[in-house]
């Protein structure tokens, strides 16, 4: 019973906009907070370096303070932030849609849990991912060789 609840348009719904109230009134508040999010669907513009990507697990905690927390915008869909990564500060733009952040918390004090999945219909940024997906494959030194063949492939 509980996944019908959580899968159903009608929660995340309910969800997405507790979670996009609840940061705007934050931001409103100048109240700095942490996510716990899925990484598989976060978009990283530009692309973090394999080394750099492949240290995260299938789940990541960001904390929005300093300069991350003032360059942070949220609207119905997403959260977008930019952050530095690694120990060169490689800088990113974030791009989480809200559905995707699973904890929202204040002071490791959980607020928001997010039970209810990310959807395909949640999110219309799919075709991005994938193009996003092929370029870090393609970041990785290892893989150059794979680009020969997939344009070989494409004639």
């Amino acid at each position: 019973m509980p996944k019908e609840i959580f899968h159903s348009k009608e929660y995340r719904e309910i969800m997405r906009k507790c979670l996009g109230d609840t940061m705007s009134l934050l931001f409103d508040k100048n109240q700095q907070f942490s996510i716990l999010c899925t990484v598989e669907n976060i978009e990283f513009n530009p692309i973090l370096p394999s080394d750099i990507y492949d240290q995260f697990g299938s789940e990541v905690i960001f904390s929005l303070a300093g300069y991350t927390y003032d360059s942070a915008s949220v609207n119905e869909k997403y959260l977008s932030f930019e952050a530095g990564f690694g120990s060169e500060g490689f800088g990113s733009t974030l791009k989480i849609p809200i559905l995707n952040i699973k904890h929202l918390l204040i002071e490791n004090i959980p607020l928001i849990i997010n039970h209810s999945p990310l959807i395909a219909e949640d999110d219309d940024s799919k075709e991005q991912q994938e193009n996003n997906s092929m370029q870090a494959l393609m970041n990785n030194p290892e893989n150059k060789k794979l680009a020969s063949f997939r344009k070989a492939r494409k004639k």
